[in-house]
């Protein structure tokens, strides 16, 4: 399985469990007054200019990439831009101290690249070489700095002040950053957000209620449960912002 760029709305099993009980629970209700969310009134602004231009750009693109695509084509795709990835989280590793998975970054890199032929196939998790994948919002993290209020950015999608202060970073450890020809590094940028973008498809059908709560939870969720390498205590739902009642699930599978 491919791994894929989710960062709009977070990725990996937990995000597509999280996806799955909160959609049961969802309710349509707006909720107001989140303690990490202080500028609801800019973010939901922010919101829904990125949802426009999803809308009527993005998403008719991604199911247009989607369909001419062959599966084993979005495939090798997908594990292209990932195994760019493996350099930033090698030096992400390295910056907070993770020599084991710098050393498994560097070395499903050094794989996939030869033997998966420039990172098309992803050779190093069929030889169960895996690892978690690191940025320098996660770096800050491990540092100590706080997340920060939630923050909705043009294009972008979900942040935290954390995160937006180490995009630049994150940036420039990312290799199509250094490639000369202007028309061949947006074309790359343009073909890594459509298939990270087409990657999403599947799972925004489960979001439920008000959207813009439902994805400022999840990926506020998702984005602790990585800067904390998957320890969130005993459970990843426990935390106070998810108050789930038995009788949503009894209504939700009532059916």
């Amino acid at each position: 399985m491919k791994r894929r760029m989710t960062r709009w709305m977070g990725g990996g099993a937990l995000m597509l469990s999280l996806l799955l009980m909160v959609g049961c629970a969802g309710s349509g209700q707006v909720r107001q007054g989140y303690p990490n969310d202080p500028w609801e009134g800019f973010n939901r602004k922010v919101f829904a200019f990125n949802d426009v231009v999803d809308r009527y750009a993005l998403k008719p693109a991604a199911r247009g990439y989607r369909f001419i695509t062959p599966d084993p084509v979005e495939t090798g795709v997908g594990n292209f831009f990932s195994n760019l990835g493996e350099i930033r989280t090698a030096l992400n590793s390295l910056l907070q101290g993770k020599g084991t998975n710098a050393g498994v970054a560097t070395g499903r890199f050094l794989i996939n690249s030869t033997l998966g032929i420039g990172g098309l196939f992803d050779i190093a998790t069929r030889m169960e070489i895996t690892g978690r994948e690191e940025d320098f919002g996660q770096t800050l993290g491990a540092w100590g700095v706080g997340e920060g209020a939630y923050l909705v950015l043009p294009l972008l999608g979900p942040s935290t002040l954390r995160d937006t202060a180490g995009l630049p970073v994150d940036m420039y450890t990312y290799p199509t950053t250094y490639v000369e020809e202007d028309k061949v590094r947006v074309s790359l940028t343009v073909l890594r957000v459509i298939d990270a973008r087409a990657g999403l498809l599947d799972q925004e059908e489960l979001i439920s209620g008000d959207r813009y709560s439902f994805i400022r939870d999840i990926w506020l969720q998702q984005r602790r449960f990585e800067v904390n390498d998957g320890e969130m205590g005993a459970d990843p739902f426990a935390s106070d912002e998810f108050d789930f009642d038995d009788a949503d699930f009894e209504d939700a599978f009532a059916e």
